[in-house]
C-alpha cells in the first residue's frame, strides 16, 4: 500500500507530460500534482530542495518556450519588431490556428502564428518579403525547438518526482 500514491503520481505525470504537446502547461500540473500529494500525506514524499528544483525547471521550460520564437527571428536576422511579432503570433497561433490535429495541432498553430507574426511585423517595418518570409521561418522554427525543450525538461521533471516518490 505504500507504492499505491507513488505509482498514482507518476500515471498522473505521465499525463501531464503529454499534455506539454498542445501548449498546456504541463510541467506546472506536475509540480502542482506532487505539493498536493506531499500536503495530502501524513508523512512527506519529498523535500523542499526537490520541490524547488521542480518548480525552477517548470519556470525555466516556460521561459523557453515563450521566448524561443523570439530567438529563433533574432537568429535568422530579425529585428526586434519581428521578436515582438514572434512573441505575439505564437500566443494568438495557439488560440486560432490550432489545427485538429491531436496533441500536436496547437503546436502547429503556435509554431504558425510565430512564423506568420513574424513576417507580417517584419514586412510592416519595411524588410523585404522574402527577407521577412526567412526570419518568420526561424521564428516558427524556434517556436517548435522551445517546446521540444520544455517537453525534455518535463521529462527531467518527470522522472525526479518519480525517483523521490519511490525513494521514500
Amino acid at each position: 500500500m505504500h507504492h499505491v500514491w507513488p505509482i498514482l503520481l507518476i500515471l498522473l505525470n505521465t499525463v501531464w507530460l503529454v499534455l506539454i504537446l498542445p501548449g498546456l502547461p504541463g510541467t506546472w500540473f506536475m509540480v502542482v500534482s506532487a505539493l498536493l500529494l506531499d500536503w495530502w500525506r501524513p508523512e512527506p514524499l519529498f523535500n523542499i530542495w526537490t520541490l524547488a528544483m521542480v518548480a525552477s525547471l517548470a519556470a525555466l521550460g516556460e521561459v523557453f518556450e515563450f521566448f524561443a520564437g523570439m530567438g529563433g527571428a533574432r537568429r535568422a536576422g530579425g529585428t526586434r519588431r519581428g521578436a515582438v511579432g514572434a512573441v505575439l503570433g505564437g500566443l494568438i497561433g495557439a488560440i486560432l490556428l490550432s489545427i485538429p490535429v491531436p496533441c500536436l495541432g496547437t503546436l502547429l498553430g503556435a509554431c504558425l502564428g510565430a512564423a506568420l507574426g513574424t513576417v507580417i511585423m517584419e514586412v510592416a517595418g519595411g524588410m523585404p518579403t522574402d527577407t521577412s518570409i526567412r526570419v518568420g521561418v526561424g521564428a516558427g522554427i524556434g517556436r517548435f525547438l522551445g517546446t521540444l525543450i520544455k517537453l525534455a525538461l518535463g521529462a527531467v521533471i518527470w522522472l525526479v518526482l518519480a525517483i523521490a516518490a519511490l525513494w521514500n
